[in-house]
């Protein structure tokens, strides 16, 4: 019986342990305070912002990761060199995507207070979080409104 207890206690810990090192959410507020969406991050998970180009119309992507509960950007995908688009030398390697566009790979970026806002675009621009399969449309819940982005721990 005390094996069994041992045992028990042993896997409650290492499962506490792994719960609480994974436990970060991606968190979309309006300005007033509303919740947009809470989507959980574990630790060395990731998730993107994308959106349609305002003029060009093709998709664009930003993806970050939690990295011990940091926010950093670490690839961008852009079809073409469009307006507002490019690769800043010294900030990542830029490699093809194989489909007349590119990567930008290894930005590895923190972001400042692990937040930042962004202001939705209407219509096709659509604004979106992709967090796995899940995806929420920030366009559609809080068109041309602030929208903070954060990623949030237990201590938050």
């Amino acid at each position: 019986m005390t094996a069994r207890t041992g045992g028990g206690l042993a896997a409650l810990l290492l499962f506490s342990g792994l719960t609480a090192a994974s436990a970060a959410d991606l968190v979309a507020t309006r300005e007033d305070g509303t919740v947009i969406a809470r989507l959980p991050v574990p630790e060395g998970a990731g998730w993107c912002v994308l959106w349609h180009h305002s003029v060009q119309g093709f998709e664009v992507s930003d993806c970050y990761e939690n990295r011990d509960g940091r926010m950093v950007l670490v690839r961008s995908r852009q079809p073409d060199f469009a307006a507002g688009l490019g690769h800043i030398p010294g900030r990542g390697r830029q490699v093809s995507d194989g489909e007349g566009g590119y990567w930008i790979l290894d930005i590895d970026e923190p972001v400042p207070g692990n937040a930042y806002v962004l202001r939705p675009g209407v219509g096709f621009v659509d604004h979106r979080l992709q967090v796995g399969d899940t995806v929420v449309s920030l366009s559609a819940a809080a068109p041309h409104e602030r929208v903070r982005i954060e990623l949030m721990g237990d201590e938050d």
